[in-house]
């Protein structure tokens, strides 16, 4: 049975959090001199870099994280060192939602417009100060920033494309290697408040015997289809495509906990994800795991302007279902995905450009 927490509402700092919450998440709020800061900082980017969507912006803004106002910067710099928490929001972005214009119906529309450039800007900086902001060639035409928002037809899917379906709890890309070390989620428009759902490994209690068998390579997590899904229709020639279907066919088999055994990283992606066959012990750990994880969850309300970024080792997320209304009106984010070790993602495949993987 899933336990329901508060909705924290990201465009009020410490709403819905009570005092000596477990890992509530780290909140910071810019004041009025840091938004003009921010504000200077897209104007002199803006043009001169080019678009932060595409990859050739991190080859030429090599310093342009130091533009950050420098109590966001340390915000930043102490939860990527910490670890203390294992997600985090910065409240106050400057969002025009009448500038911004209707929500686009799909993330082809998106990637062309260039409407949220300044909160392009701003994401692509706070990624730079977290690490190596990337893409993969599967997703969205391989663009560093991505679009979520909801897509006639994909009502059900367990993707950001989703709305009528519970998006389950999942690690980011969670069948690969070389998945992100951080998700970046920035408000564009939220006016239902629909939430994203975070839960920390950090809160779980778990019994010895269970934390050992998660521990071990007795689980198999698949590729989500939306990778294979938009390359076979983009591109249906990439050299990626035989070994991401080789994973969705015999994926090796993985632990869910690893790393610290007192204070493990995690790995899961519930939707798409097994245990080994006839491993009754495994799927039983699992379970419990998938338990605690919505007994300590919290709803987060990305609302415009705000921004959640989520440890992807410390903490799983999701979204609550919602009806869309596909009148330009609809909940939309942009997503950047950020890796402290950009080299482990070279797989050997001629691309284009080191920073959209596959």
């Amino acid at each position: 049975m899933t336990t329901m927490n508060p909705t924290v509402d990201a465009s009020l700092p410490d709403a819905g959090r009570a005092p000596g919450t477990p890992d509530a998440p780290a909140e910071y709020l810019l004041d009025a001199d840091e938004v003009s800061e921010l504000r200077a900082a897209a104007e002199k980017l803006g043009e001169v870099y080019g678009a932060p969507s595409l990859p050739e912006f991190y080859d030429r803004a090599l310093t342009a994280e130091e533009l950050l106002p420098a109590g966001l910067r340390t915000f930043l710099l102490e939860y990527r060192r910490s670890e203390r928490n294992a997600s985090c929001l910065v409240h106050g972005f400057p969002v025009d939602g009448g500038a911004l214009g209707p929500t686009p119906g799909h993330w082809r529309e998106a990637i062309h417009g260039r409407t949220a450039r300044d909160q392009e800007v701003w994401l692509a900086l706070c990624g730079l100060l977290l690490g190596d902001p990337f893409g993969w060639a599967t997703l969205q035409e391989g663009r560093i920033i991505q679009n979520i928002l909801p897509i006639h037809g994909d009502e059900d899917r367990q993707s950001g494309y989703g709305s009528e379906a519970l998006l389950e709890f999942h690690t980011e890309d969670g069948f690969h290697p070389n998945r992100c070390d951080y998700l970046l989620l920035m408000g564009l428009r939220n006016p239902d408040a629909v939430p994203t759902i975070v839960a920390s490994v950090n809160d779980v209690r778990l019994a010895g015997a269970d934390r050992a068998v998660l521990a071990e390579d007795r689980f198999l997590i698949r590729p989500d289809t939306e990778h294979i899904r938009q390359l076979e229709t983009s591109a249906p020639g990439h050299p990626a495509l035989p070994r991401l279907r080789a994973m969705a066919g015999r994926p090796a088999p993985t632990a869910v906990l690893f790393g610290d055994r007192l204070s493990p990283y995690l790995r899961i992606d519930r939707p798409f994800m097994d245990t080994l066959p006839g491993d009754t012990r495994a799927e039983a750990a699992l379970d419990r795991l998938m338990a605690e994880l919505h007994r300590v969850q919290r709803d987060v309300a990305v609302a415009p302007g705000s921004l959640l970024i989520v440890d992807n080792y410390r903490a799983v997320h999701g979204r609550r279902s919602f009806t869309a209304r596909y009148d330009g009106t609809d909940r939309w984010l942009k997503k950047l995905t950020v890796s402290r070790n950009l080299r482990r993602n070279l797989s050997g495949y001629a691309l284009d450009h080191p920073r959209v993987i596959v």
